[in-house]
């Protein structure tokens, strides 16, 4: 008779055990449409290319929203890291400056920094890195005035490739950070 209780719980503790293993971070993976003019064939000098070719509708020359959807939100949502590095490149400004406007001029405007790395290196270094990325992003806001209450900040490290492949094209498009509105 004294089995009966115990079974119970055990029972409810395999089920939030089961629960607890299937449940997901959610979200989609952001940065692929970016990547898609991207040149083939890049080698050391793919980090580089990977920014201009990957910036959409000029937003990437000067400020001033040129390339926004319907709701003002800057099309350039995704922006490029060198290897080992959360230092923010100069080519990608423009694009910073043009999402802080939108965040400022928006009252109820919040945005998700989704820090990301290539596969090289251990998880838990790259866990760190992306979230160095995010932040560095998220002081340069902070720089323009966006206010740190609009900002949340998820790092990735390898875990979502925008890239699929073990060359430095695909480590390229994986150094990044997302926006997420």
């Amino acid at each position: 008779m004294e089995l009966k209780p115990y079974a119970k719980h055990l029972a409810a503790v395999i089920a939030l055990a089961v629960l607890a293993g299937c449940s997901s971070t959610g979200g989609t993976q952001d940065g692929d449409m970016e990547t898609e003019g991207a040149d083939s064939g890049r080698d050391s000098a793919s980090a580089q290319g990977a920014s201009s070719a990957d910036q959409q509708s000029g937003t990437g020359t000067g400020s001033g929203m040129d390339g926004a959807d319907a709701d003002g939100i800057p099309d350039t949502r995704t922006i490029y890291f060198e290897f080992d590095s959360d230092r923010i490149r100069s080519e990608f400004e423009s694009v910073l400056n043009d999402h802080a406007e939108y965040l400022q001029s928006n009252g109820n405007a919040e945005v998700v920094l989704q820090g990301h790395t290539d596969e090289r290196g251990t998880r838990e270094y790259n866990m760190a890195l992306s979230e160095r990325r995010a932040k560095a992003v998220e002081r340069y806001l902070n720089v323009q005035g966006v206010s740190s209450s609009k900002i949340d900040i998820v790092a990735y490290g390898e875990e979502r490739p925008a890239a699929d492949g073990s060359d430095e094209e695909s480590y390229a498009k994986n150094r990044r950070v997302v926006f997420s509105y």
